[in-house]
């Protein structure tokens, strides 16, 4: 059996683009690794000719990959198992206490693909919305589990302009005692000053995002759903 040294050896070095981002943005950011695949999936949410079963369907890909990398950054712990040879492995767990919370309404478009990764979690959620006055991101409701500072926590969003309902929502989080290291933002697309606003409030949180482009399909929502 290969010990972890052999399999550290096994594993791709960093892409000069996650290099980049470290350096730009911090090790907390982290890019979902890019193939021709990826990228034709986001070639197709952007595309305004998309029709919106194609685009929640396409969306749906990208987001379990997005949801699968960002389960890739939970805490494991070592385990054996009996094998039906009765043979012993030695393998991988989850840490138990884990839990998802979307910001709603587009955050729930990914709740689908953690429950198609972890069936039996919990998950949270948070609205998060624009006052009408101040235009300042306020919080109009919130439901998580009652033992969520104790959980490690996969927040939801998938579109990031400016990072201002995100920074609210951990906000909120850190209200109800969640550490800021155990939270895991799992988006899709993201702006630079998006993720500059958010390192710079919570540098100890993680994000999983699938790009990082100047232009967010701020449509997503809408398709998604089908309200446009």
């Amino acid at each position: 059996m290969g010990s972890a040294d052999d399999l550290s050896m096994l594993m791709k070095p960093e892409s000069p683009r996650q290099q980049e981002i470290k350096e730009e943005y911090g090790l907390n950011v982290k890019l979902l690794p890019s193939n021709d695949q990826v990228k034709e999936l986001q070639t197709i949410l952007r595309d305004r000719n998309t029709t919106r079963s194609d685009f929640k369907f396409y969306a749906d890909r990208l987001i379990r990959l997005v949801i699968e990398e960002s389960l890739n950054q939970l805490p494991f712990t070592k385990t054996t198992v009996t094998t039906p040879t009765n043979e012993l492995y030695q393998g991988l767990k989850y840490q138990r206490g884990n839990c998802g919370v979307s910001i709603v309404r587009s955050g729930e478009a990914m709740e689908q693909g953690l429950r198609d990764c972890c069936r039996s979690i919990r998950i949270g959620k948070i609205l998060v919305e624009s006052d009408a006055d101040t235009h300042e991101a306020r919080v109009v409701y919130a439901r998580f589990p009652e033992d969520i500072a104790q959980r490690k926590v996969l927040l939801m969003y998938p579109i990031m302009s400016t990072g201002n309902t995100v920074i609210k929502a951990v906000a909120v989080l850190k209200e109800h005692n969640v550490l800021e290291e155990n939270i895991i933002l799992s988006n899709l697309f993201c702006t630079p000053v998006a993720c500059r606003s958010i390192t710079a409030a919570f540098p100890q949180m993680k994000i999983l995002t699938s790009e990082l482009h100047f232009v967010a399909p701020n449509h997503f929502g809408q398709k998604y759903f089908g309200t446009d």
